[in-house]
């Protein structure tokens, strides 16, 4: 096969782990919008279980889909009226997390996989497709055989976590990545860490980092978000899920060290009750819950710092954040901790502290000293790390392996 017809004119299929619709912007779908500008993409939605369907009945997410889930209408549709972008929606599959290990699980598991090579042999009769790459990001649980008429020219699995520390999945996921990452003709990973971690003596591990939408966050706006109108104080910002990553202790103790501020926090919350309350004691603290990407820039344009609060952990080390680059992309000064080395690659554009004295000192002194020269400097580093250039490197790792 030729390099152009790899690039031009191949399908990709991806499962991935997010939802195309999911509550925070992924790098599957960052990476498959891209794809979509040359090749046709089919964006396999991470299978609703059973149990998935009766808690979430009302979520916007179920709604939207109800005909496919129910009674297999309508499962594949296109995503904001692209036409190489299509949204394809198995049928639901039976909760198998819970399980142990054993022929139990791996039964419910084979069941599982038939739903979606169902879905997919329907999609490849009415789609006509052929030669196509499949892109597995981060979502081991599934296809763990392939049925024999999935035959993909490359095979490529994607980590983008630390899955062995990851909440939930980590379960049976730490077996079951090591098992799709020996059978994966090319693996990605995203950060340093995971490229270390998941490389073996039998398989090599591509380095290909996060990325942003640069000339979406680039283009600064006089528009400013509704919620934010008012405050006329210094708004430092934070884009991004409120999870176990985040250093709640930092957060709150910077809250009180800067009633001067108001710190606007914008993202799907996912905490526990008591440390939600321990938030939402600061009046200076705005929790303004998910917002499409494409309403982040003016959030972070509308700042004069932004942070990234993570822990320093083994779940944080293998972190790559996709807000970095975001952040960046805006000019806006960035306060980070140091909680892995990719982050450390940016010392030179971000202030980097080392413990909560370091931070607090390091927001007010970048909002002091934010020049436009620091700006353009920042907004220049983002230049090579767009998802344009991440595709590039994508298929130039795929095409040499094949």
């Amino acid at each position: 096969m030729t390099d152009s017809h790899l690039k031009d004119n191949i399908d990709i299929i991806m499962l991935a782990l997010p939802r195309w619709d999911g509550p925070y912007s992924s790098t599957a779908f960052s990476l498959a919008k891209e794809f979509s500008k040359r090749n046709r993409v089919f964006y396999i939605d991470n299978p609703f279980t059973l149990k998935d369907f009766l808690l979430g009945f009302n979520s916007k997410q179920i709604r939207s889909r109800m005909s496919a889930l129910l009674f297999r209408r309508k499962f594949c549709w296109k995503i904001g009226g692209n036409d190489k972008l299509i949204a394809v929606t198995p049928g639901l599959t039976i909760p198998t997390n819970f399980l142990s290990k054993g022929r139990i699980y791996d039964w419910l598991s084979e069941r599982n996989d038939r739903i979606i090579s169902s879905t997919l042999q329907k999609i490849m009769s009415d789609y006509a497709i052929m030669d196509f790459v499949f892109i597995n990001v981060f979502n081991p649980f599934y296809l763990r055989e392939f049925p024999s008429f999935f035959r993909p020219k490359i095979f490529v699995y994607y980590t983008v976590d630390n899955i062995q520390h990851s909440k939930y999945i980590h379960k049976h996921g730490t077996r079951l990545e090591t098992e799709i990452i020996e059978r994966a003709d090319v693996v990605f990973a995203t950060s340093r860490e995971l490229t270390r971690l998941r490389s073996t003596a039998h398989k090599k591990v591509n380095y290909l980092p996060n990325a942003a939408e640069v000339s979406l966050f680039k283009v600064a706006s006089d528009f400013v978000p509704q919620e934010l109108k008012e405050i006329s104080r210094p708004i430092i910002i934070y884009t991004g899920h409120l999870d176990q990553r985040l250093d709640y202790n930092l957060i709150l103790a910077l809250l009180k060290q800067h009633p001067d501020k108001v710190f606007v926090m914008v993202g799907p919350v996912s905490i526990d009750e008591e440390t939600l309350k321990s938030l939402n004691r600061f009046d200076n603290l705005l929790l303004l819950g998910k917002k499409d990407i494409t309403e982040l820039p003016d959030y972070v344009h509308a700042a004069q710092c932004a942070i990234i609060p993570f822990r320093c952990n083994t779940l944080t080390r293998s972190i790559y954040p996709l807000k970095l680059n975001e952040y960046l992309a805006t000019g806006v000064p960035v306060v980070s901790t140091a909680f892995s080395e990719d982050v450390l690659d940016f010392s030179d554009v971000i202030d980097i502290a080392a413990n909560l004295e370091e931070f607090s000192a390091k927001i007010d002194a970048s909002i002091a000293d934010n020049s436009t020269e620091k700006r353009i400097k920042r907004i220049l580093a983002t230049e090579g790390n767009t998802w344009e250039a991440r595709v590039a490197t994508f298929w130039k790792t795929v095409i040499e392996k094949d």
